[in-house]
């Protein structure tokens, strides 16, 4: 048995079961991953996958057992590597962050900035995707940890933590006529043309339930994945537009105007994950604090070790 044939069990796994996937990402051949895993399966006496011919069809139930004892098995020797890192330059290593591109343009380039100066030898990275992107990300050891509004919390495998807790604007033209409204009504906006998130970011699902709990249905034009490709439409007259507070600047959008929404659609929670079970750098810790000052490194370790199931802002 071998850590090599481990690898070849989990990234199996991981690709579904195609061979072929699985091979490409551990830059090797289909014959290789399939000879290594048949060889430890020969050893521990069980078959891990079911097969059809030549082709994985399922985990088998000892099988089920064996990828769970892996999982855990490489997920300590890459906590032992961690450690060794850790105690051998506290200062230097590399960082990679899973976000969306609302939190990386408008509430981490502070955090990031003050990092930086912190660790300037820390190699940074800021990967984009949608939420539940930005989860595997983590689970499959691609990023260190997630920051995202939605569907973190919805992993069994990471730890997510609330870190800020923001509320949604209403976006329109300086002179459109909800531009003098006191207070908007979910029925006022229903009337209008809509502009908004993609249905898995930045509480766009909240904004979905706040207009069918009032048994109305929103004119949704267009739904993107970033603030500023909606703002953009919102001056083109496309609609009005829903956006992350956050994501508005009077000096930048001069253009347009912010209405209060929180009323409408309640308060977001952003969250950080990371894996559980991880070691995580020194630095990391630091990093998740700057973003967040109430989760401490203390919290995190003692919410990684289970002693800690929820924690709420």
């Amino acid at each position: 048995m071998n850590f090599q044939q481990l690898r070849y069990v989990r990234e199996t796994v991981r690709q579904g079961l195609n061979l072929t996937e699985a091979a490409k990402k551990l830059f090797t051949s289909q014959p290789g991953v399939s000879k290594q895993i048949r060889e430890l399966e020969n050893e521990l006496g069980v078959e891990i996958f079911v097969r059809h011919g030549k082709r994985f069809v399922a985990v088998t139930e000892p099988g089920k057992a064996v990828v769970e004892v892996i999982e855990r098995l490489l997920q300590e020797a890459e906590n032992l590597k961690q450690v060794g890192r850790e105690f051998k330059d506290q200062a230097a290593g590399t960082l990679t962050i899973a976000t969306t591109h609302t939190q990386a343009r408008y509430s981490l380039p502070k955090v990031v900035g003050a990092f930086k100066r912190r660790y300037p030898k820390v190699h940074l990275t800021i990967k984009q995707g949608s939420p539940p992107q930005l989860a595997e990300m983590v689970i499959a050891r691609e990023a260190d940890m997630a920051i995202a509004t939605e569907a973190l919390d919805n992993y069994s495998k990471l730890l997510a933590l609330p870190g800020y807790e923001w509320r949604h604007c209403v976006v329109v033209p300086a002179k459109h006529p909800l531009a003098k409204e006191q207070r908007l009504t979910l029925e006022t906006l229903a009337r209008y043309p809509l502009v908004t998130y993609d249905p898995a970011f930045a509480g766009r699902s909240r904004i979905d339930e706040a207009f069918r709990a009032q048994s109305l249905v929103p004119n949704i034009v267009l739904s993107a994945v970033d603030s500023d490709v909606i703002k953009t439409y919102v001056e083109l007259g496309l609609g009005i537009g829903i956006i992350a507070a956050m994501a508005f600047d009077e000096k930048r959008d001069r253009h347009l105007r912010a209405l209060e929404a929180g009323h409408l659609f309640g308060t977001m929670t952003t969250r950080v994950a990371v894996r559980r079970g991880a070691a995580l750098r020194g630095y990391a810790y630091t990093f998740i604090e700057l973003f967040s000052p109430r989760l401490s490194r203390k919290l995190i370790e003692t919410a990684l070790a289970g002693k800690a199931e929820t924690y709420e802002l």
